[in-house]
């Protein structure tokens, strides 16, 4: 199984400009990025709905879309199912009736037991003749999940598929999703602005910013290795500042007023660099950093605290509640980063 995808869509005021690949069977490939980068529109694109100005995409061997050879499937000819964030059920149809619309072959008896089959795989058979309405959200995920596999998908773009729940039901439906992905002989398309929860579910990852996506790498390269300062953000990297190379090589953070060194790809062009907060430690060390605690915030399982640097810029650092030192606004301490851990970061996120 395979998916190329490189388009060029303008809305408005809006740019998009994506591309990426999944390359093997049961991959499943994160689009992420903040609420309104172009990850829907991506998948609208994909799926049909939307029209790309230019550009091309292929589904195995069939070509979906390509601009030049004029070629534009029509979106029920692509074989790729879609799961909108509302799920998108027939509220005038029954959980059955819903279902069955997928299923283009067969009598009606035939596509009635194909809907009932699908329904019992994902444990909501008992709903058949309920409608919408009468679902909890967790449920009308199901019902939707089912109908999209009624239509026998080579391909599924799930659009966060978990925003309309919350807590404990959320993670059980993960769990669930999970073993379903898994069971799915197909490659998946899985759009998140959650880090964590694509962490988890998916394999590879793009991170999209403005509407550009950034090349696809690996889940543990986007927290352990980012390359860009959108990447970096959207993993949840706290501390960033620009910066100025020196002649020795060691780069000026512009922000906190210090000069730091760390290993720098080759090739790389770096304009800020990043510091995790749990990457920076108190005491002497090397790349110090002489701040002022600015507040102590108490979380719920560690302890924040903001420290103010010599130009000003404020550090995130983050501890276990027995490991911090007790000290108290306006108190002055020095903390460190190790070389190995200062994130050297290119603008933007842009291939």
């Amino acid at each position: 199984m395979s998916l190329v995808v490189d388009v060029r869509k303008r809305l408005g005021g809006f740019s998009l400009d994506v591309a990426f690949e999944l390359e093997r069977p049961h991959e499943v490939v994160a689009l992420l990025g903040a609420s309104g980068c172009g990850k829907s529109l991506t998948l609208k694109c994909i799926a049909g709905i939307m029209r790309p100005d230019e550009g091309r995409i292929v589904l195995d061997d069939r070509v979906l879309f390509d601009s030049e050879a004029g070629i534009d499937l029509p979106a029920q000819q692509r074989r790729v199912g879609y799961l909108f964030q509302s799920y998108a059920l027939f509220p005038n149809m029954t959980v059955e009736q819903n279902v069955m619309a997928a299923i283009r072959e067969g009598s009606r008896q035939e596509r009635r037991e194909r809907a009932r089959r699908e329904l019992e795989a994902l444990h909501v058979g008992e709903l058949a003749a309920r409608r919408p309405r009468e679902l909890s959200g967790g449920q009308q995920q199901r019902c939707a999940m089912a109908r999209i596999f009624a239509s026998d998908p080579e391909l599924l773009l799930l659009d966060e598929p978990f925003s309309a729940l919350d807590g404990y039901l959320r993670w059980q439906l993960e769990l669930e999703l999970a073993d379903t992905l898994r069971r799915f002989p197909g490659g998946v398309v899985y759009v998140s602005h959650n880090r964590d929860e694509v962490y988890r579910m998916c394999d590879s990852v793009c991170v999209v910013s403005d509407g550009r996506s950034g090349p696809k790498m690996g889940m543990r390269e986007l927290f352990e290795a980012p390359r860009s300062l959108a990447a970096a953000l959207i993993s949840g990297c706290k501390n960033v500042s620009p910066v100025s190379a020196l002649p020795d090589g060691s780069l000026r953070c512009e922000a906190w007023g210090v000069t730091l060194s760390c290993e720098v790809p080759s090739g790389l062009d770096v304009t800020h660099v990043g510091i995790r907060a749990h990457y920076l430690h108190m005491g002497e060390g090397e790349n110090r950093i002489p701040c002022v605690v600015d507040r102590v915030i108490d979380s719920s399982f560690s302890t924040i605290v903001m420290l103010r640097t010599p130009a000003g810029g404020l550090l995130r650092y983050e501890c276990e509640k027995d490991a911090w030192e007790g000290l108290e606004a306006g108190e002055r301490c020095v903390v460190h980063v190790a070389k190995r851990d200062v994130l050297p970061l290119g603008e933007g996120g842009t291939r």
